[in-house]
């Protein structure tokens, strides 16, 4: 069986995808357990902000919720929260090429919008 591999570290990407995964789990427990963040509540808030204003970036979306209340530790405890909304399709990627104002060196930002 062939396995895809990195270009830069010849890891296999599932390995780099489960220790992102990983990385992203431990980020929000953390932020459950020192900032008290709700990260039911943000996935609230962001269905809700998506059903009144529509599609919107996912860095807008970080930063109206935090501005709302739901300010983890570290930013990076919403990405176990956009996928938790993905994987449960309340939510959906529209596109992922919009310009970053966070995360240098990263891909585009993704417009989010509703699943239904």
């Amino acid at each position: 069986m062939h396995q895809q591999l990195d270009l830069l570290d010849r890891i296999p990407l599932r390995v780099a995808r489960e220790q992102g995964e990983e990385a992203g789990a431990a980020c929000l427990e953390k932020a459950e357990r020192t900032a008290s963040f709700d990260s039911q509540g943000a996935g609230r808030f962001i269905v809700g902000w998506l059903v009144r204003f529509g599609p919107t970036s996912g860095e807008s979306l970080v930063k109206a919720a935090c501005e709302h209340g739901y300010r983890p530790h570290d930013m990076r405890a919403f990405g176990p929260v956009f996928k938790r909304l993905a994987n449960g399709n309340q939510i959906r990627a529209l596109r992922s090429d919009l310009a970053r104002e966070r995360g240098n060196g990263t891909s585009g930002g993704r417009l989010w919008g509703l699943a239904r």
